[in-house]
C-alpha cells in the first residue's frame, strides 16, 4: 500500500482497520446474536466501540480497549453499571475479527477467552469460511 493510500484510509494519522465477525460453521454469527439479545441503550454503546476500533484498530487502549492473552483483546464498554466485553483478534495489519461478546462480573473467564483463541485458530485455517461482514451500523 503506497503512503498516500496509507494517509488516505487513515482519521488524523491513525490507520482505520476493516471489521468483520467471526462466522460459525453452523452459519450463525455470535456477536450479533449476543447484540440483538441486548437492551437498546447497551446495544447502541456497543456498537459505538465496534465503530471506534474500525476508527482506530491497533491503537485503540485503555479504557476502552485492551490485550488479555494469546492475540485476544477486548473493548470494554460499561453502561448502568453493567460490565460488557467484546473479544476480538486481528488478522492481519489491517484486519479485526470480532469473535463474541458477554457480560463481565469480576474477571473475563478463562473459558471465554479460550473460545477466542479457538475461533480465532479457525479463522486463521480458513478465513473466507469464518468471515461475516456486517452492514453499515450492525
Amino acid at each position: 500500500m503506497t503512503i498516500i493510500r496509507k494517509l488516505a484510509n487513515t482519521k488524523e494519522g491513525v490507520p482505520s482497520a476493516k471489521v468483520v465477525y467471526y462466522l460459525e460453521n453452523d452459519g450463525t454469527v455470535p456477536i450479533v446474536e449476543w447484540l440483538a439479545r441486548m437492551p437498546r441503550k447497551a446495544r447502541a454503546k456497543c456498537q459505538a466501540y465496534l465503530a471506534r476500533l474500525q476508527s482506530e484498530g491497533h491503537e485503540l487502549r485503555r479504557p476502552i480497549a485492551d490485550y488479555l492473552r494469546e492475540g485476544i483483546h477486548e473493548l470494554r464498554p460499561s453502561l448502568g453499571g453493567v460490565h460488557y466485553r467484546i473479544l476480538y483478534f486481528f488478522h492481519g495489519n489491517d484486519a479485526v475479527v470480532v469473535s463474541h461478546g458477554l457480560t463481565k462480573e469480576r474477571r473475563i473467564p478463562a473459558m471465554e477467552i479460550e473460545r477466542a483463541v479457538k475461533r480465532m485458530e479457525q479463522f486463521r485455517s480458513d478465513p473466507r469460511r469464518h468471515t461475516f461482514v456486517p452492514a453499515e451500523g450492525e
